[in-house]
């Protein structure tokens, strides 16, 4: 795959390919964009890794399983919580018309999954009859696929911000509230008042999130459920396999049926968020 790195005047001219990806990974270390936007639209996601993704509307964790459109002009940043591997598929600005207007997250399915992968392959110059067909099948997936709520809200308060990643490089951290309230030089009331002003959750149901959004990477990847529940702390199978089907709707093992390539591209049984 090619290195997920893109001469800049690409992404910012209209004239080239409808849609061209690229892929690659950075072993053993984050990846990591401050804010910028392009002309045109971006796509991208993670096949392996937790990202952070900052829009107009927040900072969020994005699980693997999810794709983050950005509309084009749209200033945004990202990060990865660990080793990266991802890609991205740019979308020319005449053919973003039909597609979603604001930043959003699809759930990704097998089929556009494949796409992008095979599209990462080409040179990036005029499609010619079967790349166009390809090319087409990536824009129906993200003018058709279902919208997803955004992952995760990051507190914006730099201190809170800091405890908040530590959880999510770090799920299984089983420290009290108290104890992150120490570590991170705030009260605890201030800790947890702010965390929900700031996210719309408490510390403990944030927590918990955090913990569930590793899980669908897991789960995507093929971990057992035991295994998975022993990685995020939990004490038992049972208590995992409880609080996901109360997030989620669903069993572990039932959610992760949906994630191979064929039931994915269906598009049918959407998760209930909570």
């Amino acid at each position: 795959m090619a290195a997920l790195t893109i001469d800049r005047s690409l992404v910012d001219a209209s004239d080239g390919p409808v849609v061209f990806v690229v892929a690659g990974r950075c072993q053993d270390t984050e990846f990591a964009q401050g804010p910028h936007r392009h002309a045109r639209g971006q796509l991208f996601g993670s096949l392996q890794g937790l990202l952070s993704v900052g829009v107009e509307g927040g900072v969020w964790v994005v699980p693997a399983i999810h794709a983050v459109w950005l509309p084009p002009h749209h200033v945004h940043s990202a990060r990865s919580h660990g080793p990266f591997n991802g890609w991205s598929a740019y979308i020319a600005e005449a053919a973003c018309g039909t597609l979603p207007r604001r930043p959003c997250t699809l759930r990704v399915s097998g089929l556009l999954r494949e796409a992008v992968l095979r599209a990462s392959s080409w040179p990036i110059e005029p499609l010619d009859e079967a790349r166009a067909h390809v090319a087409a099948v990536i824009l129906d997936e993200i003018r058709n696929l279902p919208v997803e709520t955004f992952g995760l809200p990051l507190p914006k308060e730099v201190r809170l911000q800091r405890i908040a990643r530590a959880l999510i490089d770090d799920p299984a951290d089983a420290r009290s509230l108290e104890q992150w309230a120490e570590w991170g030089a705030v009260s605890t009331r201030t800790l947890s008042r702010r965390f929900v002003a700031e996210t719309g959750f408490n510390f403990t149901a944030w927590r918990q999130r955090a913990r569930l959004m590793r899980a669908l990477e897991l789960l995507a990847a093929g971990t057992p459920v035991t295994s998975i529940a022993i990685e995020l702390g939990y004490s038992t199978a049972t208590a995992f396999i409880n609080l996901f089907r109360k997030t989620f709707g669903e069993t572990p093992a039932v959610y992760r049926e949906r994630l191979r390539p064929g039931a994915a591209a269906t598009g049918h049984g959407e998760p209930n968020r909570a």
